[in-house]
């Protein structure tokens, strides 16, 4: 091999090395920023099924004519060890109406541990109709071994619910925080 070739094949590996770094710097800025991205289209676009505990306003009219069926469903992230489920699996409610209903957590695990609910509503555009007065989200949860505590949701769903929505899902997803320092729910919903 000629010393230009050896030349051209150094230039050539530098140039390489250069572009793949650069590649790989962008790609990790770009990930970051996807996060906020995403939580401020699911926002502005009302999808993604993330409630807004911040947006209350009180109903001040029940809509009679028309009933809206509300399903309960929970889960366990990373199999925690707990029990956590709905009273209720389902309610027939009108818009406008507030109900009162409970949630089921009790900590089998034989240590004390923090876990926050991160709640999601399906279809995503239900989202933002479906207002939360109090709710165990809100907060973290701290159970000492074999503690189990009912867990209440305070909410209504606002008359502006579109009529062709009959059926709503609301899930809640349990995750371990313990030792967490912020809060997991402020996370996954960013600095909206």
């Amino acid at each position: 091999m000629s010393s230009n070739q050896i030349k051209f094949l150094k230039w050539s590996n530098k140039k390489l090395l250069l572009i793949l770094s650069f590649t790989t710097l962008g790609m990790f800025g770009f990930g970051f920023a996807m996060i906020p991205l995403y939580n401020t289209l699911c926002k502005n676009l009302g999808i993604n099924g993330k409630t807004d505990k911040n947006s209350y306003v009180a109903s001040d009219s029940i809509d009679l004519s028309r009933s809206v069926r509300v399903e309960f469903m929970t889960s366990n992230n990373n199999y925690i060890p707990w029990d956590f489920y709905p009273r209720l699996h389902h309610i027939q409610l009108h818009p406008g109406e507030n109900i009162l209903i409970y949630f089921e957590a009790k900590n089998n695990s034989g240590k004390k541990m923090t876990v926050q609910a991160i709640p999601s509503v399906s279809p995503g555009i239900a989202a933002k109709h479906l207002k939360k007065t109090e709710c165990f989200c809100f907060t973290q949860q701290t159970f000492t071994p074999g503690q189990q505590r009912a867990m209440p949701v305070l909410f209504h769903l606002d008359t502006k619910l579109p009529k062709d929505i009959n059926t709503i899902t609301l899930s809640y997803t349990l995750f371990d925080i313990t030792g967490s320092k912020r809060s997991l729910l402020s996370q996954a919903i960013g600095h909206l």
